[in-house]
């Protein structure tokens, strides 16, 4: 039978999706118009998602593959790759875990060296980009004995899982014959012993290399990643030089900016409509934010994070410039160029100076012991270089110097120069030395029942004054200088930003965003009885539980849980966070609602939430036989540890059975999702 037109048509119409379809892993495979936050794989030259393809084509004999949530990680891998570079000549392909398939892994040449460098994402979960890859280590994967590896994990011992991800890793490869060539490092959050945790495991990895594997080291020497060329001929009317916004498509005035999807490369720019300090302080300050989402189809779920992406203060950006002498030149455009098919920009070019300093490197925060030692080498004189040195190799020393005074980069080359300029330093490794700037993480404290177009997050503000230097938090200084300007207050603010971004697109107060999923979920029955412990800002995400369970209330009328809230701060007429809420909460929801606070500083004994958990033993107890899920929010070094030891011993005394065969339940209900955290 003849085929007429619409038949062509359809079978047309199919033959594309199909293509579609099968095609999809390549058209898709790169990023968000090929930026990302640091050094990874570009869109263009030796790009495949074929992990051997992509190792011979670009003649690479190592490879460095990243699990990271806040970039903490890809940051780590950016350093271990200038170092092993630099040290033995290796080629090196630095990969986020999602550039790649890994149906093919055991093919991955014997003499291609292969690290790991993996976070561990709440209560033991891989990391988004890492999905995937442990997908495939669970499912797939069989024989590896061609792997020579080596792992770093990134943990905190508050989370019952620590480290999991970097465990679980080491222990497939193990059990698939791969060998590790150097010792697993595992790097602790939860102490404050990340950097160093890290830097220890990379010496011993530089200790294998040389004494096991008989590479020869060489003495280390910077070489660029990047070409940089000043541009005379661009200014800022043309429309491909980047401001410092985010990513490309920003620049395009065609593209539609309110659809997703919205994600860790590419957020949405939100309209703050509403900022009030909810502190009665003149010392401490706290922001209650409220973003629109009524014109984009982002979207959230209640107990889901809301990353902010934040610009450096006019105080930081100008001690910076006077550290590295760029008086004058901040206004200049120029093009970046990789020299490495395998790298890619780190955001987008050509740009200028200026924009590069305030929206995509982070200037303010500490510095590492590990970059004094890579930047002596363009130090002002012979003595600050051997100084720099010493710091960058004395653990003591720069803990005693450096990071006991909380200095940041500009601030502490300043003091060890005695204020002489490091104008010596190219550009280009200021680029590649200094982390991307990243988005802050805040819990939602709003409810996608009763707010479905509208995310509020609560944030104090973080600052202190050291040896007349100001330490600030980037974020939340930021929302408060738009607390001030939107509510137009006479207050001085701590710091100023520029708050209309580049080209004017964040002016009437708008910030770029996007929404982390998490699993700080409600029980999907809504008759299940919750006790949330959260001080401080900790509240935040069970002031969005509580009004989810308002709103299911008002919309369905069924019987609920009950919700226990226990919630401590310093003063109930200072920093009592909502303290005009409560009240209307527990009108709505009655008798399934009961408040419990600790405030530390209005009795003679402080009394913090433990304090409390504890004086209502017998009802958390009654609850947890009832099948309550726990959920703990706020400060991971004390109050997470001390509420879970105050759980523990609930359930020890009222089931008369031995404190450590109580702690052993209550990892149960970790492993069962009945006791969570979310914990920094």
């Amino acid at each position: 039978m003849a085929l007429d037109k619409l038949d062509f048509i359809v079978l047309g119409t199919l033959l594309l999706a199909v293509v579609a379809y099968f095609g999809k892993d390549f058209i898709f495979a790169g990023k968000e118009d090929g930026t990302s936050a640091g050094f990874t794989i570009s869109n263009v030259g030796g790009k495949s998602r074929n992990i051997v393809e992509t190792l011979k084509k670009n003649n690479k004999n190592c490879i460095i593959l990243y699990g990271s949530q806040t970039g903490t990680a890809e940051d780590y891998s950016n350093k271990l790759s200038k170092d092993l570079s630099s040290r033995f000549g290796l080629k090196i392909l630095v990969g986020d875990l999602s550039d790649f398939d890994y149906e093919n892994l055991n093919e991955v040449p014997e003499d291609v060296l292969v690290f790991f460098v993996l976070a561990t994402y709440g209560e033991g979960e891989p990391t988004d980009d890492a999905v995937e890859f442990f997908d495939y280590l669970e499912n797939e994967a069989d024989d590896l004995s061609n792997l020579k590896y080596s792992i770093f994990g990134l943990g905190n011992t508050t989370y019952e899982f620590y480290n999991e991800m970097a465990k679980k890793c080491e222990t497939k490869l193990t059990e698939f014959n791969a060998e590790s060539f150097a010792p697993m490092g595992l790097g602790d959050d939860g102490v404050g012993t990340l950097d160093e945790d890290f830097l220890k495991w990379k010496d011993d990895v530089i200790e294998n290399l040389r004494n096991n594997l008989n590479f020869e080291e060489h003495e280390m020497k910077f070489e660029p990643s990047f070409e940089l060329t000043e541009d005379l001929t661009l200014t800022f009317d043309d429309e491909n030089v980047s401001l410092g916004e985010p990513d490309k498509s920003y620049l395009d005035s065609s593209k539609d900016l309110t659809k997703g999807p919205f994600n860790h490369s590419h957020p949405y720019l939100a309209p703050i409509t509403l900022t009030k300090e909810i502190f009665n302080s003149k010392e401490r300050f706290c922001v209650h934010a409220e973003f629109d989402l009524s014109n984009t189809n982002l979207r959230y779920t209640t107990g889901d994070h809301l990353a902010v992406w934040p610009s450096n203060s006019n105080y930081n950006i100008d001690n910076f410039v006077k550290c590295f002498g760029l008086e004058g030149k901040l206004d200049y455009i120029f093009h970046l160029k990789a020299l490495d098919s395998t790298v890619s920009i780190p955001f987008p070019s050509p740009t200028t100076y200026g924009a590069v300093l305030r929206h995509y490197l982070e200037i303010s925060g500490p510095i590492s012991r590990q970059f004094f030692s890579s930047i002596a080498s363009f130090a002002p004189t012979e003595e600050i270089k051997a100084y720099a040195m010493k710091l960058g190799n004395d653990k003591n020393l720069f803990a005693k110097e450096i990071h006991h005074y909380k200095y940041n980069i500009a601030d502490a080359l300043l003091k060890i120069s005695g204020g002489k300029v490091w104008d010596k330093v190219p550009f280009v490794f200021i680029i590649e030395s200094i982390s991307h700037l990243q988005p802050r993480y805040y819990s939602i404290s709003s409810s996608s029942l009763s707010e479905k177009t509208s995310i509020h997050i609560t944030a104090v503000v973080e600052s202190e004054s050291l040896e007349n230097r100001l330490i600030t938090g980037v974020t939340t200084n930021l929302l408060k200088f738009i607390e001030i300007e939107q509510n137009n207050k006479t207050e001085k603010p701590i710091v100023t930003y520029d708050l209309n971004g580049p080209r004017d697109k964040y002016s009437k107060f708008k910030l770029p965003v996007h929404v982390r999923r998490s699993t700080f979920k409600l029980p999907s029955n809504p008759k299940t009885p919750v006790i949330c412990i959260g001080p401080g800002t900790g509240v935040a995400p069970f002031r969005g539980f509580i009004r989810e369970r308002v709103a299911i209330k008002k919309s369905s009328n069924v019987e609920l849980g009950k919700t226990l809230l226990f919630y401590g701060c310093r003063n109930s007429k200072e920093d009592f966070l909502y303290k005009e809420e409560w009240p209307e909460y527990s009108k709505s929801l009655g008798d399934s609602f009961e408040l419990f606070t600790a405030f530390s500083r209005e009795t003679k004994e402080k009394v913090y939430v433990q304090d409390r958990i504890l004086e209502n033993s017998k009802t958390i107890a009654q609850l947890i036989k009832d099948g309550a899920f726990i959920y703990v929010c706020g400060d991971a070094s004390r109050m997470a540890r001390d509420v879970q030891k105050s759980i523990a011993t609930i359930i020890a005394n009222d089931r008369d059975i031995p404190i450590e065969r109580a702690a052993d339940i209550v990892r149960s209900l970790k492993t069962q999702n009945r006791y969570q955290e979310d914990v920094w």
